[in-house]
């Protein structure tokens, strides 16, 4: 199927998205129409500049010095990228990625906002669709022909912004100084909600020069005195710390490696360790950490140094909502509503070692330090209570939940009444 004639149907094409698509797009497209096009670039750049003063604040001002000339460049460039393309011509195909990263570092040095940017790139593709669609009615190209060729314009303004961004970003990683502080900056992005994009964690963590790992876990510290500041953690090269913020941690890309003998690395430090999850995941591997952390030091978590999340999972689940275990009391444990403080509290805790001990008397006993006889008395007055609850699994399960959240909090059960 040949590509001179405009009239030629538009081939397949590839779906893969990524750098390269809109030459590809621009590839499939005839081409003629880059000679028919190729005239139209003087009056098309100067349109593309007009818009995006016209709609991106930023740049309504008169364009000056070096910044003036690059964007001025920039566009030209684009213009003659996306006709060369067209032909399949290298002329400008190496320069171009170069030329929109350069974009990128000036806008940063010059003080510019990369959102302004985007919408420049964004403005400047709608009025080149805008004098692309124009003239193809004017020639009457096929419709098929117009709408891959408002792909490829807008699948262009997708890539040479990601240039721009990788810029700016690398731009602004130099200008943090040293390496260390470059990785403090890595793992603030990492660890930031909502989450940074891919492109700009790539490129800070190449700046930081850190490899990029498919799987990490987040520690949350806590020094344990306050009377001096703990020496900093004996952790890998590759682990990214952050000691100065009021929570500090450290995200290490080896868990398996780090993990080991953590204890005696961490002298001076609490530390609770979080889930391990992907990299863009690691703000949330940091939350469970801390909420992890906030057990140890409330003594829900036991007293050891270094306490892990995953062995605490039905703890969380058990005291995530206040107000929802506030509901599950009211609801399993009613039948206490009546009776003193003194009994609820008795018979709640009877009751907990009932439903963990499978209702084996010599073990509730041994739990409880009383003696059996005293068990088969208040067991008889929880079934009068309960009834046929507790032969129900469901309600069974309502009630050993609310019951040991309770005692994870050191708090009686809220039953109606006794508010």
């Amino acid at each position: 199927m040949t590509r001179t004639t405009t009239q030629a149907a538009v081939p397949a094409i590839p779906q893969p998205r990524g750098a390269g698509r809109a030459r590809q797009l621009w590839c499939s497209l005839p081409t003629e129409l880059a000679r028919r096009f190729r005239p139209h670039a003087d009056p098309l750049a100067p349109r593309i500049l007009e818009e995006v003063q016209r709609a991106v604040p930023e740049y309504a001002k008169p364009l000056e010095g070096e910044f003036g000339k690059m964007i001025v460049l920039a566009i030209e460039q684009a213009v003659l990228s996306c006709i060369d393309s067209i032909e399949e011509l290298a002329s400008t195909q190496d320069n171009w990625p170069k030329l929109f990263v350069e974009v990128g570092k000036r806008v940063h040095h010059d003080g510019g906002s990369l959102n302004s940017l985007q919408a420049a790139y964004r403005a400047g593709g709608r009025a080149a669709w805008r004098y692309v669609a124009e003239l193809g009615q004017a020639h009457r190209f096929p419709a098929a022909v117009l709408c891959v060729g408002a792909e490829a314009i807008f699948a262009y303004v997708e890539e040479i912004s990601s240039y721009s961004v990788e810029g700016y970003t690398l731009a602004q990683a130099m200008a943090t100084g040293t390496l260390e502080r470059r990785r403090r900056r890595l793992a603030e992005l990492l660890l930031a909600s909502p989450p940074s994009s891919p492109a700009t964690l790539a490129t800070m963590a190449k700046a930081a020069q850190w490899r990029m790992p498919e799987w990490v876990t987040v520690i949350a510290l806590d020094p344990r005195t306050d009377r001096h500041p703990p020496p900093a953690p004996r952790v890998g090269e590759d682990v990214l710390l952050d000691l100065e913020g009021p929570e500090p941690c450290l995200l290490t890309p080896n868990p398996d490696r780090d993990l080991r003998g953590l204890e005696a690395r961490l002298p001076g430090w609490r530390a609770a360790v979080g889930p391990r999850v992907r990299p863009p995941d690691a703000a949330t591997s940091l939350q469970w950490a801390r909420r992890t952390l906030d057990l140890l030091r409330r003594g829900l978590a036991g007293d050891g140094p270094v306490v892990h999340t995953a062995d605490h999972l039905a703890t969380h689940w058990l005291l995530i909502d206040r107000f929802l275990l506030d509901e599950l009391s009211a609801k399993a444990l009613a039948p206490f509503a009546g009776l003193t403080v003194k009994q609820q509290t008795r018979l709640a805790e009877t009751l907990l070692s009932w439903l963990e001990h499978n209702g084996s008397t010599p073990e509730i006993a041994q739990a409880l330090r009383i003696h059996p006889q005293t068990v088969r008395y208040r067991v008889s007055q929880l079934t009068d209570l309960f009834g046929d609850r507790l032969a129900d699994p469901a309600k069974r399960l309502e009630i050993q939940m609310a019951l040991r959240a309770h005692h994870l909090l050191g708090t009686r059960p809220q039953s109606p009444g006794h508010g």
